[in-house]
């Protein structure tokens, strides 16, 4: 979707880029406090790890808030409603998100797909990286599952934020701004595939290496 009219970057846009900078500033704190005697590698992972949370949690968590309540009811079921929506909600963080939907507009309209994902990114996701922080600073022997697992959903999430638009033709996205096409859209989404492909990729060399090394030993016995 493309509009006449290119904008610039307006206050909204600034701030809005300020507060995401301002995540950032606050996992660099958290990896800094919390990190101890890791290696550098491991610093770096746990940097992403928390500003993962940190966006998942203040970022993404407010915005499935504007759109659903839970509605329990008699019997095992929960039924989630659709009753707002970014467009129709006031507040700092809406307006961060409305800047945001000047780029993808089915974040301002409460959109199933992005919904649905937003709630499985928020709940699962976050636990997951909580988990695997605690793995990484403890040296725990399930670290690379969660690693791993956490990756590919993130690498999933993105997938299915954009695949559906883009067999629609992308009516939804805005590409005739730089702002809205390589921060809004590339960058800040393409965030949430470079790394986690580069996590798996650090988990494929972890997991080779244990293994050889488990075979070197192995080898070793038996020649024993």
């Amino acid at each position: 979707m493309d509009s006449s009219a290119p904008p610039g970057l307006s206050l909204v846009s600034i701030l809005s880029l300020l507060a995401c900078s301002g995540q950032l500033l606050a996992a660099v704190l958290l990896t800094r406090r919390y990190c101890g005697r890791s290696s550098t590698q491991d610093w770096w992972i746990l940097l992403w790890l928390f500003y993962d949370v940190i966006v998942h949690l203040t970022l993404e968590g407010p915005f499935v808030y504007m759109c659903l309540i839970v509605v329990f009811q008699e019997g095992p079921f929960v039924y989630l409603s659709l009753v707002g929506t970014v467009e129709a909600s006031d507040g700092p963080l809406a307006e961060l998100w409305k800047e945001y939907g000047k780029a993808d507009s089915r974040w301002l309209v409460s959109d199933p797909t992005i919904v649905s994902i937003e709630i499985l990114t928020v709940i699962l996701d976050s636990l997951l990286a909580l988990l695997l922080i605690h793995a990484v600073l403890k040296d725990k022997y399930y670290r690379h599952f969660l690693q791993i697992a956490l990756s590919v959903c993130e690498l999933y999430g993105g997938w299915m934020t954009f695949c559906p638009d883009w067999l629609l033709g992308s009516p939804h996205l805005n590409t005739s701004s730089l702002l809205y096409l390589w921060v809004y859209l590339v960058f800040f989404n393409g965030v949430w595939v470079l790394v986690p492909g580069l996590l798996l990729l650090q988990s494929w060399f972890s997991l080779r290496s244990l293994h050889m090394l488990r075979v070197d030993q192995s080898k070793a016995a038996k020649r024993q």
